[in-house]
C-alpha cells in the first residue's frame, strides 16, 4: 500500500492508503484537518495540497482549469479532490479548517 506524508499545521502525520483512493479521502480519514469546500468537485481549490515528493498522477482539465484561475500557486500544486493514490507522496497541507476557523465542508463522495 502506498504510504502518505502530510506536513500539517499540527505536524507529521504519516500512513497508508488504499490505491485508487481519493487523497483528501485518506486524509481526512486518517485524522488531518483539511478544507474540501465544494465537496471534492475540483471548483473551489480549498483541498489543495503541495506535492513535496512522489507521483500525483495526471492532472485533469477540470482541475487544471480551476488552479488556472488561482494567482498564488506553484507547480507543484494539485487538488486532493482530483489525486488517486497511486505510488508514496509526501505532501503539505494548504488549508486547514482548524487553522483558518471554519467548517471543513461536506465530505466529498469517492
Amino acid at each position: 500500500m502506498p504510504r502518505i506524508t502530510a506536513e500539517t499545521a499540527a505536524g507529521m502525520v504519516a500512513f497508508e492508503a488504499e490505491e485508487g483512493r481519493k487523497l483528501v479521502l485518506a486524509l481526512e480519514d486518517n485524522g488531518v484537518d483539511i478544507l474540501h469546500r465544494c465537496g471534492g468537485n475540483a471548483r473551489c481549490t480549498t483541498c489543495r495540497v503541495e506535492i513535496l515528493a512522489g507521483d500525483p498522477g495526471d492532472i485533469g482539465e477540470p482541475e487544471k482549469a480551476i488552479l488556472a484561475t488561482k494567482t498564488d500557486l506553484n507547480d507543484h500544486t494539485r487538488l486532493s479532490c482530483q489525486v488517486r493514490i497511486l505510488d508514496d507522496l509526501h505532501v503539505k497541507v494548504v488549508r486547514q479548517a482548524s487553522v483558518e476557523g471554519i467548517d471543513a465542508g461536506g465530505r466529498p463522495i469517492d
